[in-house]
């Protein structure tokens, strides 16, 4: 049966329903007097809360492909099966250049330290903290919005994956701050996103903030929205300084923008 889906977008604080890769399906699961459980397989969703009804987020990776999606709901009245049809999206192409060769074609030292960050990434993105999280989200930083979500990347005229966050045109130094309430789930240096900070908002729902000139916080530090987390930067892969902000929802890197109020 097709789930009742919510087209949020006006004052409240669901994400906007976009079913498509890189995107979020947001699913009505029906007023219930305890938060009910959903589920894609064996990966837990985040359900929140909104004006007396609860809705599950799902998130859907950039290499989705199209189709239905089925998601198993547990609600007072049992489990119910509730069907996600999930559109195709294409991506404009982006061509950038890259001074620093290796940062584009790494040697072998690189690739076994992008190999150990990308344990360190997974196991973050990964996570299921159970705190209901907050969804309206503010801008991290003060800036203009450049390099959008999605884009297919060439770099030095070599194929590379898609840009899977948003970037903030801002100089180096600028303050950036939490969307929402959170806590941080780890701090670093890596290879390509540079000084990094990952906020974990709870239900597999994770922010990450990359190539950052300053990190002013530590792991499993509890933070607030408009929290300072650092300061941008040009560390890691960059062309210039900026602020490349992730949003992550259930394993899947999805549009940052979604989570913010319309302009």
């Amino acid at each position: 049966m097709l789930a009742g889906l919510c087209l949020a977008g006006g004052a409240g604080a669901l994400p906007r329903h976009a079913p498509v890769p890189g995107g979020v399906a947001v699913v009505d699961l029906g007023p219930a007097p305890a938060a009910p459980k959903a589920r894609l397989g064996q990966r837990s969703l985040a359900v929140v809360e909104e004006r007396g009804r609860w809705y599950a987020l799902l998130g859907i990776p950039l290499d989705a492909v199209p189709g239905s999606r089925e998601i198993a709901a547990a609600l007072a009245g049992g489990e119910r099966r509730l069907t996600v049809a999930v559109a195709a999206k294409d991506y404009p192409t982006q061509r950038l250049t890259i001074r620093d060769r290796r940062k584009v074609e790494p040697n072998a030292d690189d690739l076994a330290r992008i190999e150990r960050e990308k344990a360190v990434t997974e196991a973050i993105k990964a996570s299921f903290s159970p705190a209901e999280p907050e969804t309206a989200f503010v801008l991290p930083a003060a800036g203009p919005l450049s390099s959008r979500f999605g884009l297919k990347r060439l770099f030095n005229g070599l194929p590379r994956n898609p840009h899977a966050g948003l970037d903030v045109a801002v100089g180096s130094g600028a303050p950036v701050r939490a969307p929402a309430p959170g806590r941080v789930a780890e701090v670093g240096d890596f290879f390509f996103n540079g000084h990094t900070v990952f906020v974990d908002h709870g239900q597999g729902l994770i922010t990450a903030y990359m190539h950052l000139s300053r990190i002013d916080v530590r792991p499993g530090q509890v933070v607030g929205r408009g929290e300072r987390l650092g300061a941008a930067g040009a560390s890691g892969r960059v062309t210039g300084p900026h602020l490349h902000w992730a949003v992550i929802l259930n394993g899947a890197a999805v549009d940052p923008e979604l989570f913010l109020p319309l302009p």
